[in-house]
């Protein structure tokens, strides 16, 4: 199969009459071959009669928004399943198989094939990974969250949101209104809780099913217990294929040694993979491109104190905001409010410095910084909760120096050469424009950011201090949030957002929540 001029696909075949009957926007190429042309619909088609090695067109038209640009197995992934309605996605644990469903249904999205996308997945990665991965390749997309009780479940659900993220046993308390919330994509992560057709979880999920419903399936682990586990999976997402009775594919599958105990039979593999198709595998192993970056996000919950003062500044920010047209400067001041409270210690007019509370935050951060391996970089936007910190941790037994712009340059490169040289200090706690460009400190392997900052430009300068010649370990970069305009914020800095044109809807969005 070849691309031509990027608009066609031509197809040697023995059959070019099934290939022309079925495709309207086809066309004979040459004596053995066919022209077809490179649409979603048409490679679908293609797909469907059989043949290999169709490219999807989001090789040719996606933009691949986000922290980073895919890898070339998370391409092929998300290529994969944009081809098929009902698919599985087996890619082993820390491939990144995540970030790919999330292009693969914004691609989606973008030609018209789907409006909604429900997320099936288990709690504890309803926020820390799903939440957060689409906040990273998709934030130009509506994400929420249906947990709590029934009645947050119902408005989150029923609301506008194109991406809802539910728990498995969440699903039971929403069936109707997900049902009726026009779901075109249901994605179930870690899908191997639904392996047993004979739950009341299976068979809700089942009933909410509609026969033109997208279903993809995930998980690194597929069949992991019995070959038995393939049958509620196969019975979900591609029905049409599986054996009508349980009893019917166990009989398939296993042999009877005793009234208890049953074996694999020898063919039972082979019964598996063919069930379990259209699927896609890669190990890690196999992904030889893997990133030596990590960024992960720490949840440092705010103070009863700083939430109180949270809550009383939006309620000024939204008083302000009735009537009155809001500037990107007015919006980022405010926001900046926000961010101080977060970290304890808001600038007042008068250019007075209110301190709250803020342990949960500072004792994430020694937390991180205790468990890395090497040196740390801290990145602190606010001059005052750099001295908060330093006495904080200098409380707690580690040495840290900080640098911002009162100190001198010839301070600070003397600060730069211990840090690289010599044990002590252990931590950098730096205003990020103070050593945004041009200084090395591969000592460290961690970054934390202590807050976002509202600038692209900074994060990424600030981010290579360590991403450099010279730095023989695996990185990590930390975000600290404690709200929901700081996941937001890094969210915008990790797909490289214009902040003066997202700003104000920034603002909004947090006073409107």
């Amino acid at each position: 199969m070849q691309v031509v001029e990027n608009k066609y696909l031509v197809i040697q075949t023995e059959e070019p009459q099934k290939i022309l009957s079925t495709i309207a926007k086809s066309a004979e190429y040459s004596e053995d071959s066919v022209a077809v042309h490179w649409g979603l619909k048409e490679a679908q088609m293609l797909k469907r009669l059989g043949l290999p090695d169709v490219p999807s067109p989001i090789e040719r038209d996606y933009k691949w928004p986000g922290l980073y640009k895919p890898m070339n197995h998370q391409k092929e992934t998300a290529s994969f399943l944009t081809l098929y309605q009902r698919a599985f996605c087996f890619n082993e644990q820390g491939t990144g198989k995540t970030a790919s469903a999330i292009w693969a249904s914004d691609y989606l999205m973008e030609q018209g094939y789907i409006r909604r996308v429900l997320v099936i997945c288990p709690v504890s990665i309803m926020q820390a990974a799903w939440q957060s991965d689409l906040f990273k390749f998709a934030v130009h997309r509506h994400v929420d969250v249906a947990h709590g009780d029934r009645k947050k479940r119902k408005a989150i659900v029923e609301g506008v949101a194109e991406y809802v993220i539910i728990n498995y046993d969440g699903v039971s308390i929403v069936e109707q209104e997900i049902k009726n919330g026009q779901f075109d994509l249901i994605i179930i992560d870690e899908c191997n809780a639904y392996k047993n057709s004979r739950t009341d979880r299976f068979k809700t999920l089942r009933r909410i099913i509609e026969p033109t419903t997208w279903i993809w399936m995930m998980t690194g682990t597929p069949a992991a217990q019995s070959p038995l586990d393939a049958y509620g999976l196969a019975k979900l997402c591609v029905p049409s294929r599986t054996p009508q009775l349980y009893t019917t594919y166990r009989d398939m599958v296993m042999y009877q040694l005793t009234r208890f105990k049953w074996i694999p039979k020898p063919q039972a593999e082979s019964v598996v993979h063919n069930l379990l198709q259209p699927a896609i595998r890669f190990e890690k192993k196999d992904c030889i491109d893997l990133p030596d970056v990590t960024h992960t996000s720490r949840f440092a919950p705010l103070t009863p104190q700083q939430t109180k003062y949270y809550k009383e500044l939006k309620k000024q920010m939204l008083i302000h905001a009735v009537g009155d047209e809001v500037s990107a400067v007015n919006a980022a001041a405010q926001l900046n409010k926000l961010l101080q409270i977060s970290c304890g210690a808001v600038y007042t007019d008068t250019d007075n410095v209110v301190e709250f509370d803020a342990s949960n935050r500072l004792n994430i951060l020694l937390e991180v910084i205790e468990e890395a391996s090497h040196k740390v970089l801290v990145f602190v936007p606010f001059t005052h909760t750099l001295n908060m910190i330093q006495d904080f941790l200098t409380k707690n037994k580690v040495t840290s120096e900080i640098i911002n712009g009162a100190v001198s340059v010839s301070k600070r490169t003397d600060t730069f050469k211990r840090f690289q040289e010599q044990d002590d200090p252990r931590v950098l706690l730096i205003q990020p424009q103070a050593a945004a460009h041009g200084v090395t400190l591969t000592a460290a392997n961690v970054i934390v950011w202590y807050a976002p900052v509202t600038s692209t430009e900074t994060y990424l300068q600030a981010n290579a201090r360590i991403d450099r010649p010279g730095q023989r370990n695996p990185m990590t970069i930390v975000h600290l949030e404690g709200s929901p305009v700081e996941a937001k914020l890094y969210s915008m800095l990790q797909n490289n957002l214009d902040f003066h044109n997202k700003i104000i809807d920034l603002y909004k969005s947090e006073i409107n929540s």
